[in-house]
């Protein structure tokens, strides 16, 4: 009986010093964005207001630490490192804080209306519609504060407006340069979609802010076209002086990037993964969200 008991013993100590895996695998992130996705829709339309708010408020915040960051830095390499170290402090935020951002619901709707048919609902785009409003509404009142407040001097906006002048460079060339933006856009949300993918996988909170922090400071340095991103930055440039008007921001600029990150967040994230473990996903899961449709269809018919 002691050898018995002392061989348990030791199988115990085995397993303990075994540590617990420190991520989750793909097909369970696929599953989280499913869930993620069909909670979103369940709550209000305030509280979609509400957290699509905070999360344009902390996307300004992460411009301003691009810009704080990299202030006085001359050599391009640790300029763009500590600009999407600065961004990403924006990110982590929003992740951390369960705030809504619009780029993020490109990778979690799409997640969930795949299995559901592929059948999107009015409140599917009315959140949709919710959460751009909300994240630009959010970053000019940040914008807005800032510019109040008096707390920044002159060369934090020379070097603003140099931030703000790259995105919009593509403007001068024309018809192609709007078609730019565009694929740049679907970069940066292949990107930021990843950098939810990765942030999700991680257990701890070390783990999600390292998982946003890689694929930002690629973003970041690429200069990509990421839609609520340029209106952190428009938002702050707005009240200082800005070259460009609201009409060359939102239709040259903000609109192809907007489709871009559609495209990437929604196809290159969330439907390749969707496919790409299609077989592994909980049957459970798949037939909830079916069974979800369709007492919606019925309620609406």
């Amino acid at each position: 009986m002691q050898n018995m008991k002392e061989n348990q013993d030791n199988n115990n100590s085995k397993k303990a010093a075994v540590p617990d895996r420190q991520y989750f695998f793909p097909v369970q992130i696929i599953e989280y964005f499913i869930e993620e996705g069909k909670a979103s829709l369940q709550v209000s339309n305030l509280a979609q207001f509400i957290l699509s708010f905070m999360a344009g408020a902390f996307i300004a915040f992460g411009a301003l630490g691009s810009v704080l960051l990299s202030m006085g830095v001359e050599t391009s390499g640790p300029f763009n490192l500590l600009s999407g170290v600065g961004f990403a402090i924006g990110y982590t935020m929003i992740f951390l804080s369960g705030s809504i951002l619009f780029t993020e619901i490109n990778v979690l709707l799409p997640s969930y209306i795949l299995q559901t048919k592929y059948w999107i609902s009015k409140r599917v785009l009315r959140f949709w519609g919710i959460c751009y409003i909300g994240n630009f509404l959010g970053a000019l009142f940040v914008g807005f504060l800032l510019n109040m407040s008096g707390s920044l001097d002159k060369e934090f906006y020379e070097i603003l407006l140099k931030f703000m002048e790259k995105k919009m460079e593509f403007t001068e060339r024309g018809t192609w340069g709007w078609f730019q933006v565009l694929f740049s856009g679907i970069l940066a949300n292949w990107l930021i979609g990843i950098a939810a993918v990765l942030a999700t996988a991680a257990r701890d909170v070390m783990g999600k802010i390292f998982g946003i922090l890689l694929p930002v400071i690629i973003f970041e340095a690429g200069n990509f076209q990421h839609a609520v991103a340029n209106m952190g930055y428009f938002s702050i440039t707005v009240l200082e002086g800005f070259e460009y008007s609201w009409y060359e921001f939102i239709l040259l600029n903000l609109i192809p990037a907007t489709i871009g990150n559609l495209i990437g967040g929604g196809i290159l994230v969330s439907l390749l993964l969707s496919f790409a473990f299609k077989e592994d996903i909980d049957d459970d899961i798949v037939k909830e969200e079916e069974e979800e449709v369709e007492k919606i269809k019925h309620k609406i018919e």
